[in-house]
């Protein structure tokens, strides 16, 4: 029975896809074949773009982690170093 639902929904998820290709293909196909070229171009560089875009946003979020992790230990070395000069008492 569940093979059976499954089954049923990949075939919907199949056609509901073949459709919207369909239609992309078509927006394409009624246009003059070098204006269709030239707007793919376009559109692959509007995507290219923002992939760029996520690429920088993904590094800079790994840098500040990075940066933030080095921080931490910095403070736990100086809490540390603290904690041991308090621990010792007063120089008299």
């Amino acid at each position: 029975m569940e093979q059976e639902v499954r089954e049923t929904a990949c075939n919907a998820v199949y056609a509901i896809c073949d459709v919207l290709r369909y239609f992309g293909d078509m927006s394409y196909a009624i246009l003059p074949r070098e204006i269709a070229h030239d707007l793919g171009d376009l559109n692959k560089k509007f995507w290219s773009g923002v992939r760029n875009a996520v690429d920088k946003e993904i590094a800079w979020t790994d840098e500040r982690v990075a940066g933030g992790d080095k921080m931490r230990e910095e403070w736990q070395q100086r809490c540390r170093t603290e904690d041991a000069s308090e621990a010792a008492g007063p120089v008299s």
